[in-house]
Formats: C-alpha cells, sequence, structure tokens
C-alpha cells in the first residue's frame, strides 16, 4: 500500500519510554512523514523522536486536543492523518486496515475498535465498564453506534477534520471528533485493532475518574446542538418531576395537617411551567435541526448531480 498521501500524527507528553519504538515501527512500514507534537515533554520525548526520524513540533498550549487541532491544521500538508498515542499499545500492522476505507473512498473517518482484539492488562475492568458505559450513551445520546469512540487510533481525511468544530483541550478530543462525525454525517468506519498493554516502565497520563466525568459533560454538552430533544427534553423532564414532587408534598402537608407552604407552592408551579417549556423548546429545535439536515441533504445532492453533468 503507498503511504506517500498519509501523515502519521503522533500528540505525545512524557513518552520517552515509548516514542522511539513508535516512530521506528512507522519509518520502518513506510510512513515518511512521521509527526510527533510534543506538549512539553521533561523526560526526552521529543529528543528521542527526532533521532529516530520523526518530525518534532511544539504545541503552543496544553492538553491532546489542543495537540491535534494545532497538529492538523498547521502542520500536516498531507490528504489522510493517521492519528495514535505514542504509548505503543497501538499496533503499525494495523495501519493497513486503518487506511484502506479512506484510500478506498469508502469512508472519510475511521476508527479502530480496541475491543476486537484487547489484550490481557490493556485495560482495567474499571475502565472497561466506564467505556462500555460511555459509547451505549453516546449510541443513545448521538443515534450512532461507533463502538469505541474513545479509541485514540483514527484515520480521517485532513479536509473532513478541518469541517470540524473541536474545542476540547485534554483527552476528550475523541469524543468531539465522534459526536462531529454523527452530527456532519461524516461517512464513518470502524474497524477491528489490536490494543496492547503499556510497556513496563511507561506511565499513563489519564486519570479515569476525573477525565470519564469531562466526556460524560462533553456528550451531554455537544446533545444540545446534535439532538436538542434529548437535551432539553431532559432537562425539561428533570423539572417538571421536581416541580411535581414539591407540589405534591404541599398539598398532602395541606390536606392532611392544613398547613399551607406558599413559597414551595410558587417554586413548585414555577419549576413545572418551566419544565413544560422545555420540552416545548426541545422539540421545536428538534423540528429545526430536522428542516436543516434535510437542506443540506439536498444541497449535497444537487451538488453530486451538478458534477457528474
Amino acid at each position: 500500500m503507498d503511504y506517500d498521501d498519509v501523515c502519521v500524527l503522533v500528540p505525545t507528553y512524557n513518552e520517552a519510554e515509548t516514542i522511539g519504538e513508535v516512530v521506528a515501527d512507522f519509518r520502518s512500514a513506510g510512513f515518511d512523514d512521521v509527526l510527533v507534537v510534543d506538549g512539553g515533554s521533561e523526560d526526552g520525548t521529543d529528543d528521542i523522536a527526532d533521532e529516530h526520524g520523526a518530525r518534532v513540533v511544539y504545541q503552543s498550549g496544553s492538553g491532546k486536543g489542543q495537540a491535534v487541532r494545532e497538529g492538523v491544521r498547521e502542520h500536516v500538508d498531507r490528504e489522510y492523518v493517521l492519528m495514535l498515542d505514542g504509548d505503543a499499545t497501538y499496533r503499525v500492522e494495523d495501519a493497513e486496515t486503518m487506511l484502506k476505507p479512506l484510500l478506498e473512498g469508502d469512508a472519510e473517518h475511521v476508527i479502530g475498535n480496541r475491543f476486537a482484539d484487547l489484550r490481557a492488562g490493556a485495560m482495567t475492568q474499571f475502565n472497561q465498564v466506564g467505556n462500555r458505559i460511555i459509547n451505549r450513551g453516546f449510541s443513545i445520546v448521538h443515534g450512532e453506534s461507533y463502538g469505541d469512540i474513545l479509541s485514540g487510533y483514527r484515520a480521517f481525511t485532513r479536509e473532513s477534520f478541518l469541517q470540524m468544530t473541536l474545542s476540547s483541550d485534554g483527552f476528550g478530543v475523541e469524543t468531539e471528533m465522534a459526536v462531529e462525525c454523527a452530527k456532519r454525517n461524516v461517512p464513518t468506519a470502524v474497524v477491528p485493532i489490536t490494543y496492547l498493554p503499556r510497556p513496563s516502565g511507561s506511565d499513563t497520563n489519564l486519570r479515569p475518574i476525573r477525565d470519564g466525568g469531562i466526556i460524560f459533560l462533553e456528550l451531554y454538552r455537544r446533545a444540545k446542538t446534535n439532538n436538542p430533544l434529548f437535551y432539553f427534553g431532559s432537562l425539561g423532564v428533570l423539572s417538571t418531576v421536581t416541580g411535581l414532587v414539591i407540589a405534591a408534598y404541599v398539598l398532602v402537608d395541606w390536606l392532611t395537617r392544613d398547613v399551607s407552604h406558599e413559597v414551595l407552592a410558587v417554586v413548585a408551579g414555577f419549576g413545572i411551567i418551566v419544565g413544560v417549556q422545555l420540552l416545548m423548546f426541545g422539540v421545536l429545535a428538534d423540528l429545526i435541526l430536522t428542516l436543516h439536515r434535510e437542506t443540506l441533504q439536498e444541497i449535497d445532492r444537487l451538488d453530486e448531480s451538478r458534477d457528474r453533468n
């Protein structure tokens, strides 16, 4: 397979134990453009990557998400990008599987599913459960099932990436990319890959509880523009149910003890009214979004028809 149009993008931070092996493997496999975006490593990651033939640049900010955005937008000039972590948990042998849907024109974004071949010790049971919950939540909220939205092994066209609206600076970048694929109807393929345990002496930068919470919040926040009925509907249901519970308490106390709670009654009424309004707003926003998507699809069809003629 010809990799002349492919840039291998590796965001790094303190990966001195593994980055040399990663760069050497991809260089040996025929990738002549291995771009390491370093986030200010203090263990010589940048020097090791350079010694093994990588093109090393330094991100202006911090965090994986910022490194990926800056790397693709400012330092990649190839048509295709193969993105992976620098911790030697992803195999160069899977690169062809990752790139094939792109090179054959079947997809613009490819996700490597780690659960297809998850090696012993590669992921703790706690992280496995968390990943399953997040993936399930994504499919419910955003209506697509990508199998492993947190996978760091990605392949995509540079053009499709530049069309995405990404803002996360940390590990939420993979989640944002998955949401953007669902939102913009980007042709996306999921392929099986092998996920290896980190080599001994290599420490992870991931904090499961903190980063998991950030990812959940990002999933919910992004639903505002991708699934407004769920976003505003859930807030509306919460507000309405809270108002009804308070109203029930006020009513029972008044009927059984002849005690009135004027302030609580006002709060209950306010909660119910706001909840109903949020539900109505969610329905309206969902209708507008549906019409917007149908308009974009019609524009795409017209463009394709014009190109054929």
